[in-house]
């Protein structure tokens, strides 16, 4: 355990040294709890038409807004879209810690050194993700619950508020968030260890948030419900990916191989 919080420490240390890491730690959670709080508010103040009702369409066939008011069901619905931003955050924090992680050791010359210590290789990538996954998960549960601190005084009715916390929601954050987290740390980690350019290392890994806007877009048009079922379902599949993307971080990540092939 020596080793493994020598390593945590060290990888926070570094990132927080890395301005586009600092930059995506602090200011994307700040940007994407704002988002849903001026949202909850704008659609609990703004005068509401037959227009608007009618452009909610499939969202207000859901068991969860059926019989709302039409300020009721426009902050419910709206605002439950923005859940995606939520799980956004778990993906782009630790993918960005972990696709500088090896990369920018290289940068450093802090690379050789490190894989000639007497650290295991599962103790180094245990740290390494560790040091990923924490940030991800606790800016995510943090920036949560700030949105409910908001969402008490912002909601139209106690109903309203009752929607943040529902079990779709829990499901999402408790369950789907942090496997999501498992799954961009290890991307992360495995185009680390491929690259040898941490700008290179940082884009490539925010492609791993393309699947999520899927899910967002989806669900802003209604083709794809925002319910219970559906996150259950995403945690599955994402489960097994982590699975599949844990055994390739494992097998991509060769000591000699890395060193022969940066020198």
């Amino acid at each position: 355990m020596k080793h493994i919080q020598t390593i945590i420490r060290k990888e926070w240390e570094d990132a927080m040294r890395n301005k586009m890491v600092f930059y995506v730690v602090v200011l994307v959670p700040l940007f994407m709890v704002i988002l849903p709080i001026v949202l909850l508010y704008l659609m609990g103040h703004l005068p509401i038409s037959e227009s608007d009702m009618q452009e909610l369409g499939r969202a207000l066939n859901s068991p969860l807004f059926q019989g709302m008011q039409p300020e009721e069901a426009m902050q419910s619905v709206m605002t439950s879209n923005m859940l995606v931003l939520f799980l956004m955050m778990p993906i782009m924090v630790p993918v960005t810690i972990a696709a500088y992680s090896i990369v920018g050791e290289k940068v450093q010359r802090s690379l050789e050194p490190l894989l000639a210590t007497p650290v295991s290789t599962t103790e180094l990538l245990l740290g390494k993700g560790i040091a990923a996954a924490l940030p991800g998960v606790l800016t995510t549960w943090i920036a949560y619950g700030i949105f409910l601190i908001f969402a008490w005084f912002l909601a139209a009715s106690p109903r309203v508020f009752g929607i943040f916390i529902n079990p779709m929601w829990l499901v999402a954050l408790f369950v789907l968030a942090p496997l999501l987290t498992i799954m961009a740390v290890n991307f992360g980690l495995i185009i680390s260890s491929r690259v040898s350019d941490p700008r290179s290392a940082e884009q490539l890994g925010a492609l791993i948030v393309l699947p999520l806007m899927l899910l967002f877009i989806g669900g802003l048009s209604g083709f794809i419900p925002l319910d219970s079922r559906t996150f259950w379902v995403t945690s599955i599949l994402v489960a097994v990916t982590d699975v599949v993307l844990v055994y390739f971080a494992v097998v991509l990540f060769q000591r000699e191989t890395i060193l022969t092939r940066w020198k």
